[in-house]
């Protein structure tokens, strides 16, 4: 992809720290000497048009019906054209910055941007200004209205001082991102399938066991649960809240934070991130700690990537926050009683309920799903034969997503490179085919990632991504 590409023959300091050094031949504009605010009106027939933090920018019904808040009177919504710059004021540090797909409409927490002439090409700084937001540039310069969470208005991208080649190579380097990102996009899918069926597999073996047990000439009975079919004949069904106890989180506000002290833990913790808040209180309950190796349930986010159990196995205690419970009190053998709540995550998630795309279910409603539980002396094996089938897939699984992060920190650098004019791509862009194949819809599940749980989030914004979609 990036084979023949060479720097451009001289270069200068830009004066912009989060961009360095730019070609000799480039120049640098303010925001406003390049877009004008547009404020058009709204036609009858306009549809609502919104601003994904992937920077795709589409009418709403084109990435999914349902999960937003809906406004009940649209005081001061705007017009936005095909082909406009589109920056979600409360969302651009985040990358949600695009160009336009369609015609429609949108909030007026909408920066929409007209050109100010044809040397400026929409698709180009839009990619600038997501890497403004990927090198926290906006979230540094702008007023935050709330935690971790600055507002860019026009005045603040007007004044925005941002490197300008001429229009000829803004046009080459939109094309050659385009087409580079359709392949990348086309690897992530086929590696996203891959982990999907490997999934897939794992949670066939994991229900099979803990609903049928190992002997597949036992005798069965009717468990009387329609999603759960028969158990062996010696097993009972009984109510969670039988099994365990459920202590919930608290809510942690801002104030209760502090750059050092005990952890809170989140959902995106229990995900694999590293990143936490830490608590100035003092007057929590130890009820509240989480030990390394505690059996946990995260009860909120978004479905199908932070909703089930969870082991503890960070080495350190945090504090649970209001979206987990911690299981206690409970008599099964841990790794069983795992197994046995991702057997039956996908039944409860279907008795949730929630707002914005999130699950949500409460004590009551977790404590009466009713599950098959074997016997003492069956549990523990039970727990082995689980391990044993599902370790060469999970080795599979995280190489496999090793891949995806790899080539995501590709293209991310790919990108900052070429929109910064450290690689050279107007003669790679000539060369490219004029109407470039198109990549297949996404499904929803493929826009869907983590959502912190405990952090505002815009009505609008709840899908996360790293995929540039320049326009």
């Amino acid at each position: 992809m990036i084979d023949g590409l060479k720097p451009y023959a001289e270069y200068e300091d830009s004066g912009l720290p989060w961009v360095g050094r730019i070609p000799a031949h480039w120049g640098s504009l303010r925001g406003k000497a390049l877009f004008s605010e547009s404020h058009l009106p709204v036609c009858e027939s306009d549809e609502i048009v919104t601003c994904f933090r992937d920077g795709q920018v589409t009418l709403r019904r084109n990435r999914r019906t349902s999960g937003f808040m809906v406004a009940l009177l649209e005081a001061g919504y705007q017009g936005v054209r095909k082909g406009q710059l589109v920056i979600h004021s409360m969302d651009a540090f985040a990358g949600a910055v695009g160009v336009s797909d369609s015609n429609g409409k949108c909030t007026p927490e909408y920066i929409v941007c007209t050109p100010r002439s044809s040397g400026s090409v929409p698709g180009y700084f839009a990619v600038v200004l997501r890497l403004a937001a990927q090198t926290n540039f906006i979230q540094v310069a702008c007023p935050a209205v709330r935690e971790r969470a600055p507002r860019l208005r026009y005045p603040n991208f007007g004044d925005m001082q941002l490197p300008v080649p001429d229009s000829d190579e803004q046009t080459a380097i939109v094309r050659f991102l385009n087409h580079a990102n359709r392949r990348i996009e086309r690897y992530i899918r086929a590696k996203k399938k891959l982990v999907a069926l490997l999934n897939e597999q794992k949670q066939a073996i994991i229900h099979r066991a803990t609903t049928r047990g190992l002997d597949p000439n036992i005798r069965l009975k009717p468990s009387g649960i329609p999603w759960l079919g028969d158990i062996p004949e010696h097993w009972d069904c009984r109510k969670l809240k039988h099994l365990t106890q459920f202590v919930n989180g608290l809510a942690f506000k801002p104030g209760d934070w502090k750059s050092s002290g005990t952890p809170i833990i989140r959902i995106q913790n229990l995900n694999g991130s590293e990143e936490f808040n830490f608590t100035v209180r003092n007057d929590l309950s130890e009820s509240l700690l989480i030990q390394p190796g505690e059996l946990l349930f995260s009860w909120s986010g978004n479905r199908g990537t932070s909703f089930g159990p969870f082991i503890w196995a960070q080495s350190f205690r945090g504090y649970l926050n209001q979206h987990i419970f911690k299981l206690t009190g409970y008599t099964l053998h841990k790794r069983y009683f795992y197994y046995l709540l991702r057997a039956v995550t996908r039944h409860v998630e279907e008795q949730t309920h929630g707002i914005i795309g999130l699950v949500h279910i409460t004590k009551p409603e977790l404590g009466s799903i009713v599950v098959p539980v074997a016997t003492s002396q069956e549990q523990e094996a039970i727990a082995n034969h689980v391990d044993r089938q599902c370790i060469q897939l999970d080795r599979a699984i995280s190489r496999t997503e090793r891949q995806i992060a790899l080539i995501r920190e590709y293209r991310t650098r790919l990108i900052a490179d070429v929109v910064t004019g450290q690689l050279d791509v107007r003669v790679a862009a000539a060369r490219l085919p004029d109407e470039p194949e198109e990549l297949e819809p996404l499904d929803e599940a493929e826009h869907v990632e983590e959502v912190n749980g405990d952090e505002d989030t815009d009505s609008e914004v709840d899908e996360v991504g790293n995929s540039p979609r320049i326009g």
